[in-house]
């Protein structure tokens, strides 16, 4: 494994060694009952068909070869054979569909509540997991999910009810002669219960090494601009190489596993058959059994010895499900510790901006226990205020924004939001009086339109236009190939840093929060850019709460208060002049500005 991939770390119960991992599929699969029911009856409706197929041809031997009208009978009996071959196809095929569409269904509804649940994790999550492990677990193990449940599941228990009907069909005309046989295929099961636990493990461990090549792959496509600079394509794709060549040798691994698997088993229950097959011929050659009843045990035979081949490669594909239903159900049954109250409480919606008071919060990072991001802050912020917070790197900044957001729980003190602990929020109700813009904007892959809209999907287009325009982004925006409809591309490539911050700072306007978060907001504009948007954000600012992140004093001198930050201690707080008259750390940060200007 590469040293940047990191494993998923997240909680889960031991792994089992059986297929009983599929029972982790079963909510999913109760809404389907009457599905479920209609399936197994075409299922029983297929495979008691396919069972009448030896009846029939016996009475075709015994009785339409024989008598003076056996033309008439013979007809007949063809006939028969036609009505047996027909409702076959018949109910294989209303067999198939519906047990295609289950396959389907549960998949996507598999999909669809993994994914939803992981929009749910706190960035924790995401800090010891990679979006390339999650990614590959929500394509790569569905997929074998869904070729079990549509496919596999349906094949097996199929040829388990012929297998069972033969079995009890040449028991019922031969009694003792296949006691014998049955007898020798329970010696077949132990030896492949043994070789189908390790197919299992070899299976989950083969889907692991897969989802490191699947995470690895997608880190460094999403910082391609960078490994091109570095002239790394060679040497990323050596090391691509490398963890694919894991996932081969792991999956050759479980191949010849499976192999073995399949070909005990074809091999034991062939040879077993094949016994009672020699049997009933020595019968017939004594008189003892009519040539039709040997076509019908021969039959009979050959039904009972395919079905225990197909078990056989059935069983490794549920064993290779059981492990992707282990790793899906992991991220299902992960529980994150950021989540809404039983019985949150509502704040009333501000008229003129949030007020926020912050009571000796301290706060250290799970990676970072022993090192404070913020120790001891308290503060007040009036509703309709705006703060700058300054400071050095480090000094817990962009960490005073996670937990405004609930992004993380501080270990100590408390934050009120409108007089009301935002641990006692709904994170819906309170995320929605918040704006972001971040020091480094996010855009989706989608039009321009879209991407503003973001911030308020319910919208009219006439509001969209109107946040662009406040934030200075409709002058790039109409002069796009097709305006606010073109393609920005994966991650806004085609556009510039600049254009890509007017558009986050359109989003956030266009939410209309009484609380606004700015980090770093003009970092990647230009002089002539950051006077427009600049004017924007005092535009945006007015009449709501804003906490601003900035070094830059154009941004910093407006502010009501400026809170200076230093090894997550608050150290100083005032206006600007006040500050510089201090003479303290703000005042050392301020001369610094002036002096690289």
């Amino acid at each position: 494994m590469s040293p940047l991939v990191k494993p998923m770390t997240t909680p889960s119960p031991a792994p089992s060694t059986s297929p009983q991992s599929l029972s982790g599929l079963l909510p999913f699969v109760k809404p389907y009952k009457g599905r479920i029911a209609l399936a197994g009856l075409f299922l029983l409706l297929a495979a008691g068909t396919t069972l009448a197929f030896p009846w029939a041809l016996r009475l075709l031997i015994d009785q339409g070869l024989s008598g003076p009208d056996s033309g008439a009978r013979l007809a007949g009996q063809f006939g028969q054979l036609f009505l047996v071959a027909a409702a076959l196809a018949v109910f294989s095929s209303l067999r198939f569909y519906t047990v295609t569409w289950l396959g389907e269904r549960i998949t996507a509804d598999v999909r669809n509540a993994v994914y939803g649940h992981v929009l749910q994790q706190s960035p924790a999550f995401f800090e010891t997991t990679q979006t390339g492990e999650v990614l590959s677990r929500l394509s790569n193990d569905t997929t074998l999910v869904q070729t079990v449940v549509g496919s596999s599941l349906s094949m097996g228990l199929r040829n388990l009810v012929m297998g069972v009907g033969a079995l009890l069909m040449l028991v019922y005309s031969h009694p003792m002669l296949m006691l014998q046989v049955i007898a020798l295929l329970v010696l077949v099961v132990w030896p492949s219960m043994t070789l189908g636990r390790r197919v299992r493990k070899l299976s989950r461990a083969s889907q692991d090494r897969v989802a490191d090549a699947s995470a690895m792959a997608a880190e460094v496509l999403n910082a391609i601009p960078v490994v091109q600079s570095y002239t790394a394509e060679t040497r990323e794709a050596q090391r691509f190489t490398d963890s694919t060549q894991q996932a081969v040798s792991t999956s050759l691994r479980r191949a010849r596993a499976r192999s073995a698997l399949v070909g005990f088993i074809i091999l034991a229950s062939s040879a077993a058959l094949l016994w009672g097959l020699y049997q009933g011929t020595l019968a017939v050659r004594d008189g003892t059994m009519s040539a039709g009843e040997l076509g019908q045990t021969v039959v009979y035979v050959i039904l009972l010895a395919s079905a225990f081949a197909v078990l056989g490669e059935v069983y490794g594909d549920l064993l290779r499900a059981a492990g992707a239903t282990e790793r899906l159900m992991e991220l299902l049954h992960t529980r994150s510790d950021i989540r809404s109250p039983a019985a949150p409480l509502q704040a009333p919606w501000p008229a003129q901006g949030s007020s926020v008071a912050m009571q000796g919060l301290d706060f250290h990072y799970p990676s970072r226990p022993q090192t404070l991001a913020l120790s001891g802050l308290s503060g007040v912020i009036q509703p309709g205020q705006t703060v700058a917070v300054v400071g050095p790197s480090g000094a817990g900044k962009t960490t005073l924004f996670g937990l405004l957001l609930r992004f993380h729980d501080p270990q100590a003190g408390q934050i009120l939001l409108d007089g009301v602990n935002i641990n006692d929020m709904a994170l819906h109700d309170l995320r929605s009086r918040i704006g972001i813009v971040p020091q480094e904007p996010v855009i989706f892959s989608g039009t321009a339109m879209d991407n503003i809209r973001y911030g308020r999907p319910q919208a009219s287009d006439a509001e969209v236009l109107a946040a662009a325009k406040a934030a200075f982004a409709d002058e790039f925006i109409v002069e796009l190939p097709q305006g606010y409809d073109t393609f920005l591309g994966e991650r806004g490539v085609r556009l510039s840093g600049g254009q890509r911050q007017r558009i986050a700072i359109a989003r956030a306007m266009l939410k209309n929060p009484p609380l606004l978060l700015l980090d770093e907001a003009t970092s990647a504009l230009d002089a002539h850019s950051e006077r427009m948007v600049q004017a924007a954000l005092e535009t945006a600012m007015q009449g709501r709460t804003t906490l601003v992140i900035a070094h830059r004093l154009a941004t910093v001198q407006q502010a009501d208060v400026i809170w200076v930050l230093d090894h997550g201690h608050l150290v100083e707080q005032g206006n600007h002049a006040a500050l510089i008259a201090k003479g303290g750390l703000y005042a050392s940060l301020a001369a610094l500005q002036f002096n690289n200007a």
